[in-house]
């Protein structure tokens, strides 16, 4: 019973996440623009990324590379992890 019941509740909680819907995807780049006011990050090819709520900062500065992993939430490009590449 335990066997079944586990991985039905961990399906339960993901299916009713904001993001169970949108598929993930990478994009790496250089910070053009970073606006922690309005929760973006704009890239060196022009695409603008909107930080998730509570987003830690963690020192991000333009012509950093970094790698986001984002998916399209309410016709946003929404970043769910946003690591420097070194």
């Amino acid at each position: 019973m335990r066997k079944v019941l586990i991985p039905a509740m961990i399906a339960t909680i993901l299916a009713s996440s904001p993001f169970a819907f949108a598929a993930a995807e990478h994009a790496t780049g250089v910070i053009k623009a970073l606006d922690m006011k309005a929760s973006t990050v704009t890239l060196a090819d022009g695409k603008i990324y909107v930080l998730p709520k509570g987003f830690k900062d963690p020192g991000l500065k333009t012509g950093e590379k970094i790698d986001i992993t984002w998916a399209k939430i309410d016709g946003k490009d929404v970043a769910t992890v946003v690591t420097v590449v070194k």
